[in-house]
């Protein structure tokens, strides 16, 4: 197959919903309908039960959430599909923001009961400002909840985007029967007891095939509510979908199994090829003859034994090769990508290609930062890598002096992964830095990790400061030339950065620097 094929046939998204919509569930299940797992496991944060595939952290493990984001790939009807789980949990944003920035579409996972919750209208935010494509599944039919036209209203009132539903079910809750196919004119009639679908050709939403299945009240219903869609909702346009402004909508319930099948038959006819990528002097099309790609994501010990550091690369056009020799753009220097691989939560299958549109984990020694370039043609340097300003800061403290430089090691792998900021004073060097987070469960996790990794018994020491600015010249270049009493920090990167107490202090400094940028993050873009 030629390299513009296998480009062509990738498919590349991201899982978004708020904490306990089920995220985790249906990423499994959607593994094991693409054949990667043999049996998938409910999440339940037990000790004794099983852990979910794309949660290889072990406290995720134990708590049954997702702390950190994670790559799968498989194929499933010609196409390779690259599968992004990311954290639901608000305190992990910063890594679901950087994780979408390296997706084509995403799939906007809503609780059937809830509807639209405040973390899902935030990661909608990010995709609505990027005009990603977006599907959405609402997840849990088989609970009380609401109506399907209560959930529709809901979405198109809160997140101001357009529903075309795919699917609708029969029924909801302890009354669910099935899932009418719009477009198809099927049933697909489920049971806890069967592991597939019965599924029946209709005529229309009147057939008697569904009368005969179901209560008169359901069908009545379901029926009337049909009714009302059809005379609102239009044809589907790809057009539209494309740019954001409608989202196809299916209903099922992942613990079940139920409409999984149907969402990513949708998606593969549907999801949108690997997409052309922004540069500072323009754009990079995925079928450019070079190799181009960026760093999204740090991982630090997946395997413990090993001490190992991944870097999540987004390729973004050309044809991958292990071993192959490219620029990285930061460093302004060749380097070797000796050892690459896909990976499903622990397991690990070493890469010798890869195209635009799929992510590779690279093995690294410490090259690589968040929002690194690396090209093995002409220099290249992709934009739109968010970064965020901490708003908890604190120390760590140890009781073993002995373990100091141990302790330096850890914090400073933790914080080439990006969840966790440090502040040091540039007098004394990387001696007892200061941390900084966006959300506190987030020192919850690291001093977790210093333990369970590094074997560290460690405490956390609050500080008052409450937000952190980076000062930038008329020039845009960062500056320690300011008018003020405050301590100027370095940042990990040797920036000049100051952390203030309240919002108070920032207004007098920007009162008394009139000509100084107090920027939320180091970067000048």
């Amino acid at each position: 197959m030629s390299v513009e094929s296998e480009i062509l046939r990738r498919r590349t998204f991201a899982i978004i919903s708020h904490p306990d919509a089920g995220k985790t569930t249906i990423t499994e299940k959607i593994l094991y309908l693409g054949g990667v797992i043999k049996e998938a496991g409910e999440v339940k944060g037990k000790v004794g039960t099983k852990a979910a595939t794309s949660d290889w952290m072990k406290m995720e493990q134990e708590r049954g959430i997702s702390i950190t984001s994670s790559s799968m790939n498989f194929d499933y009807q010609g196409l390779r599909i690259n599968l992004l789980d990311t954290p639901g949990h608000k305190d992990f944003g910063e890594d679901t923001y950087r994780t979408l920035i390296a997706a084509d579409c995403a799939a906007m996972l809503i609780d059937a009961a809830k509807g639209v919750e405040t973390q899902t209208r935030k990661l909608y935010e990010v995709c609505r400002l990027r005009k990603m494509p977006i599907f959405t599944f609402c997840n849990k039919v088989d609970r009380e909840g609401k109506t399907g036209l209560e959930l529709i209203d809901d979405v198109e009132n809160t997140l101001q985007m357009k529903c075309y539903p795919v699917t609708w079910p029969i029924g909801m809750g302890g009354r669910f029967k099935g899932l009418y196919h719009r477009l198809q004119n099927k049933v697909y009639f489920f049971d806890r007891d069967r592991d597939a679908p019965e599924i029946v050709d209709v005529s229309g939403p009147m057939d008697s095939k569904i009368s005969m299945r179901v209560d008169e009240d359901i069908f009545l219903q379901f029926n009337e509510e049909l009714e009302l869609l059809e005379g609102v909702i239009g044809d589907f346009s790809q057009e539209e979908f494309l740019s954001g402004n409608v989202s196809p909508m299916t209903f099922g319930s992942a613990k079940y199994v139920w409409g999984i099948d149907i969402f990513l038959d949708l998606f593969c006819q549907h999801a949108p090829k690997p997409q052309a990528r922004a540069t500072r002097d323009g754009s990079v099309d995925p079928l450019y003859k070079d190799f181009t790609g960026f760093v999204f994501k740090i991982q630090a010990n997946m395997d413990k034994k090993h001490r190992d550091r991944v870097a999540f690369l987004r390729i973004c056009s050309g044809k991958f090769e292990r071993g192959m020799k490219v620029k990285h753009m930061r460093l302004g220097r060749e380097i070797r990508l000796s050892y690459a691989n896909q990976l499903t939560a622990q397991e690990r299958e070493t890469v010798d290609t890869a195209y635009a549109g799929d992510i590779v984990g690279i093995t690294d020694t410490g090259n690589f930062q968040i929002g690194d370039s690396i090209s093995d043609g002409k220099d290249v340097h992709f934009t739109g890598i968010p970064r965020f300003s901490p708003e908890h800061f604190g120390r760590v403290v140890i009781k073993e002096a002995l373990k100091k430089k141990q302790l330096e090691k850890g914090i400073k792998q933790l914080v080439d992964e990006g969840s966790i900021q440090l502040f040091y004073d540039p007098a004394v060097g990387w001696q007892d830095p200061i941390l900084g987070v966006v959300g506190l469960l987030q020192f919850e996790v690291l001093l977790y990790r210093l333990k369970d990794e590094y074997g560290l018994d460690a405490r956390l020491d609050r500080m008052n400061y409450a937000l952190a600015r980076w000062p930038f010249d008329s020039n845009g270049k960062p500056t320690r030339t300011i008018k003020t009493s405050q301590r100027i920090w370095n940042d990990a990167h040797d920036n000049p950065v100051l952390l203030l107490e309240q919002e108070w202090d920032l207004k007098w400094l920007t009162k008394d620097n009139p000509d100084i940028d107090f920027k939320m993050n180091s970067s000048a873009d």
